[in-house]
């Protein structure tokens, strides 16, 4: 499953069903299939909170679906909900597939309050495309090209990507190098508590962040084995991570887009429980940014690398919520250390 919200700076506000449909691989990041869409409406009606998309089930699973899903948009102050299935052939009749699906998600919905506004089917999205509503026999068409959509110029301009698949974002953090991270776990089970002997630990970890921050802005941002290590300690020291977590705010500016690009980069090169540090820092930075299905794929690696890690936990519970990301905003304010990074107006 994927939650997702839409993205800050392309906010939208969609009443056209064709529009709303070939919006969704902006709104989630990547190009969906064989699933279910649900967007949660926030007052007064037309804005978009909470995105949940889940793989289409089995008919003998319906209701244990749209039993699971429902109750997601019970937290948050949603109207009702939009449900969008994309994939599947129009039955013989014309109708859209999957109706008994949709009459138990209605059903699951109004035992929490909530109304099942606009139940939508299209079997790809992709420009002409059949479309229809489950209510209405009139409501139906072609798809646009999505890529000619409002939100699409948007969310292009502000620097979101969409990708062909979820396989696609999943790729992202895959390890640069597995015979690397080999290495670094011995590296690292064999390491003492600081690799900086007598130095001030704060300090030393604090400019070993600066330092791979010189390097990505020098074009060699590829760690060795030694690099890697001081780094991985670096992150778990508490005030720089908290150092770190603030670069990110607010979302958008040329550091806050360095600091992501690095944490992402430091997912591939770090090996578990290490790497946990680096995935929470990046989904901080995409869940600011409005990326959720990145910031989720990043949590469920910060999880598997550590499953105990505290703020990975409170970000996950965060995203699976559906939170507005402003409300994270503060989260690294206050830290004691200065990374001394300036803001290099590029962003």
């Amino acid at each position: 499953m994927t939650t997702s919200t839409p993205p800050g700076p392309a906010r939208p506000v969609l009443t056209d069903p064709a529009q709303l449909i070939v919006a969704l691989p902006y709104l989630l990041g990547f190009m969906p299939s064989d699933s279910l869409v649900l967007l949660g409406h926030r007052p007064p009606g037309t804005g978009i909170g909470l995105i949940l998309r889940a793989d289409l089930p089995p008919e003998d699973l319906f209701a244990y679906q749209a039993d699971a899903l429902a109750p997601r948009f019970r937290g948050a102050v949603h109207l009702g909900v939009t449900a969008v299935v994309v994939g599947g052939r129009a039955e013989p009749d014309g109708g859209p597939p999957f109706s008994a699906f949709v009459a138990e998600l209605r059903r699951a919905l109004g035992e929490h309050g909530l109304l099942l506004l606009h139940p939508l089917w299209t079997a790809a999205i992709e420009e002409d495309a059949p479309w229809a509503c489950y209510r209405d026999d009139d409501c139906s068409g072609l798809l646009p090209d999505p890529r000619g959509t409002v939100i699409a110029a948007a969310t292009t301009n502000a620097g979101f990507v969409s990708f062909p698949s979820r396989e696609d974002v999943a790729a992202l953090l895959e390890p640069r190098s597995p015979e690397a991270i080999v290495r670094r776990t011995g590296l690292l089970g064999r390491a003492g508590k600081s690799p900086w002997g007598t130095e001030d630990v704060v300090s030393a970890a604090a400019a070993e962040v600066r330092a791979a921050f010189q390097r990505r802005r020098a074009g060699t941002d590829h760690l060795d084995d030694e690099q890697a290590v001081r780094l991985a300690h670096a992150l778990t020291i508490k005030p720089v991570r908290d150092a770190c977590l603030a670069l990110t705010t607010p979302p958008g500016t040329s550091v806050a887009l360095e600091a992501e690009a690095l944490w992402l980069s430091l997912v591939k090169e770090l090996p578990a429980p290490h790497r946990a540090e680096a995935a929470c820092l990046l989904a901080y930075a995409t869940l600011l940014r409005g990326e959720g299905a990145l910031a989720g794929m990043a949590l469920d690696n910060a999880l598997e690398a550590s499953s105990g890690h505290l703020l990975a936990q409170l970000l996950y519970a965060v995203w699976n919520r559906g939170t507005d990301p402003a409300k994270l905003a503060g989260l690294g304010a206050g830290s004691e250390v200065d990374l001394g990074l300036e803001d290099t107006g590029d962003g």
